[in-house]
């Protein structure tokens, strides 16, 4: 018996490999191939495929058996052996089969939606190794290639978001994106080094798996080291995951692909910062949990607001994907770790959906704009309205997606939310009343993503066309596009229904994923919170799309007034932006043209003075070289010159010259003599 689960778990190890190195080796031939190749797309595509295949062939042998984790030494520093391999547990084949399978729609719609872009086989080569970096990340047992992974992450992100290159938006982008998570990186190196100096191990299985000694007595990451460990964590959970106050450059990120965003926001980069959270859980205290809580109950609310004056169709949705995000994080410090994940994955279908939905609507308008001549923005929802009738699944789909991301009933969005909710209701019990706040702060969240939701759908899909006002003689040539854009369309709106996570609608404690992980608090409906937190969030909800719909629908309510301080707070963002620009960058940027011009006058001045210094110092030299040291030279030469033709004249084989000579010089001795 044991010979044969040695042989089963060799066998997953296989098909965990698989699924990871698959869409690297597509990304290596892909990088070989012309950057125009159409190969890189169908590659690509197939073997995300592959990938997703045997990503769930692996989640059916480990999902709630027991874990699989081969490794082998790795490399010995002194008396520390580091090893590395595989870690397959219930966290990571969840995440493995999330990632692939978000990714094979994407892959497919990419390559309808890209077919016409001059650099087609580049794009599907990063985003080959976009999925690599993040599948590796999920399986990976060893801290230090969890941090490479990590960045690579970070790095394929960074290539996709400012993918086209010539739009300078796009470039200011990817670049803002780089830096702030950069800002994150250090501070999960950082907490990776404490840990390590802490446990002497690198090992996340002996770490934090189910014998984790993080907290025994013999390797314990004690005093403040535990709080500068966390400070880090948490900066690398803000920075991915699009947290306060590091969220800003994920709605920036917009600038790139609407395929790439549906990606990023659905399974990948900022799933792997609510990943990390899950991963490190067992070294969080209660007080940071705590803090975990705000700050995902704080950031969640922000977005929310935010979201509900945005106009960029993109903008709306990335506002909400932090939201969201904030959901998730603020349950995993309220003990929801179940209702995390889960929202994680439901969160990722009904996202996924939503962006590949205004990937077409876009596309779409980009055509009539191109055909018109218009001078407009195609992402901006006040051009739009009355395209329901023009691209029926689309519509339908961004109604299942919205629906889900309200949490009504019957959606996947309505089990992991409402489990979110009541738990954060327990949790605050008997507590201080300020703990009452984040429950509540996250139930005016739920409604306020009813508001922008029913907003955004009404702008979009109904009334009249807008841009027609701009010329009534457009004729509306537009669809739901191909099959490459209905299949993947389809097929999430499927996931985002009910039955994928639980067969019973309504109670979220009997979906499938909560019986994976441990449940820190109780699940027993014992008290008031199971029966009136569902009934009041959703009567409420449906109100409030009752109200969005009587706006900007019926015309039959007062419309939000757009102007006050709230409004001007929510349309700018909050000012964090603006703030940031103002204490972060413009310093910065003065610091560092100060530090220019000490670079070019001072020091490079000293320099310049010193090489004026050594070429007068040379010039002189070689004056003096020329004229006095070689005058000298020329003029004993002369001199020599001179002596010795004087000299030859005495050497003319005369005899009776000689005698003279000889006479000459007797009378000039005798004379010297008598004188002196």
């Amino acid at each position: 018996m044991e010979t044969f689960l040695q042989q089963a778990d060799t066998l997953t190890i296989k098909f965990a490999s698989g699924a990871v190195l698959l869409p690297l080796f597509a990304a290596v031939i892909g990088f070989c191939l012309p950057a125009r190749s159409k190969v890189s797309g169908w590659l690509s595509t197939f073997a995300i495929f592959i990938s997703a295949a045997l990503s769930v062939a692996v989640f059916s042998k480990v999902w709630n058996q027991h874990p699989v984790h081969q490794q082998q030494l790795w490399f010995t520093i002194g008396e520390t052996k580091v090893y590395a391999g595989l870690l397959l547990n219930n966290l990571s084949v969840l995440m493995l089969v999330l990632v692939s399978v978000i990714a094979l729609p994407v892959h497919i719609y990419s390559a309808a939606y890209m077919k016409n872009d001059e650099r087609y086989g580049r794009y599907f080569t990063y985003l080959s190794f976009f999925c690599f970096s993040m599948l590796a990340l999920v399986v990976i047992d060893n801290l230090v290639l969890f941090y490479v992974f990590w960045e690579l992450v970070g790095f394929s992100s960074y290539l996709l978001i400012g993918f086209w290159r010539t739009k300078q938006k796009a470039v200011i982008a990817n670049k803002k994106a780089f830096i702030m998570n950069r800002i994150g990186d250090i501070g999960l190196l950082s907490a990776i080094i404490i840990i390590f100096t802490s446990t002497r191990s690198f090992d996340i299985d002996h770490l934090f798996g189910a014998n984790a000694f993080v907290k025994t007595a013999a390797g314990q990451v004690t005093g403040i080291w535990q709080y500068i460990a966390f400070a880090g964590l948490f900066l690398a959970v803000a920075a991915k995951s699009a947290q306060f106050p590091l969220h800003t450059w994920l709605p920036d990120a917009m600038e790139g692909p609407t395929s790439i965003s549906a990606l990023i926001h659905a399974a990948t980069m900022v799933a792997a910062g609510v990943f990390l959270l899950g991963r490190f859980y067992p070294i969080f205290n209660q007080h940071e949990l705590t803090i975990l809580a705000i700050a995902g109950c704080f950031t969640a609310f922000m977005a929310a607001t935010i979201a509900l004056t945005k106009n960029d169709l993109k903008r709306v949705l990335a506002y909400s994907t932090i939201s969201q995000l904030g959901y998730m994080v603020m349950a995993m410090g309220i003990g929801a770790y179940s209702s995390s994940l889960f929202h994680l994955a439901a969160h990722a279908f009904f996202k996924c959906l939503l962006f590949l939905a205004a990937g077409v609507i876009i596309h779409e308008v980009q055509h009539i704009k191109d055909e018109y001549h218009l001078t407009i923005d195609p992402q901006n929802i006040l051009y739009m309205g009355g395209l329901r009738k023009k691209m029926p699944l689309t519509f339908i789909a961004c109604i299942v997606g919205g629906l889900a991301l309200v949490g009504l009933p019957l959606t996947s969005g309505y089990l992991s939310k409402d489990g979110i909710l009541i738990q954060s209701f327990e949790w605050s019990e008997g507590k201080n009343w300020i703990y009452k706040l984040i429950p509540i702060g996250a139930l005016v969240t739920s409604w306020l993503t009813a508001f922008y939701v029913a907003r955004l759908i009404a702008k979009v899909f109904f009334g009249e066309f807008k841009m027609i006002q701009f010329n009534p003689s457009i004729k509306l040539h537009i669809g739901d596009g191909g099959w490459q854009y209905r299949v993947p369309l389809m097929f999430l709106s499927v996931c985002c229904l009910f039955p994928l996570f639980s067969f019973n609608p309504v109670l979220y404690e009997r979906a499938w994923i909560f019986s994976g992980f441990p449940v820190i608090t109780g699940l027993d409906r014992v008290n008031i919170y199971h029966t009136i937190i569902p009934v009041l969030v959703n009567l409420v909800a449906v109100l409030v799309l009752y109200w969005a719909w009587s706006i900007y629908i019926k015309l039959k309510a007062l419309p939000l007034p757009e102007s006050g301080f709230l409004f001007r707070l929510s349309y700018n963002e909050w000012y964090i932006d603006k703030l940031y620009q103002k204490v972060v960058v413009l310093p910065v940027m003065a610091l560092s043209k100060t530090a220019r011009w000490f670079d070019l006058n001072i020091i490079d001045g000293f320099i310049h003075l010193l090489a004026n210094i050594g070429v007068a110092g040379s010039k002189i030299a070689g004056w003096s070289d020329r004229y006095i040291i070689d005058g000298i030279l020329h003029m004993v030469a002369s001199l020599v010159v001179a002596i010795g033709s004087f000299a030859r004249r005495f050497q003319n084989g005369r005899v009776q010259y000689y005698l003279f000579s000889m006479l000459a010089v007797i009378l000039v001795i005798f004379i010297l003599k008598t004188v002196f």
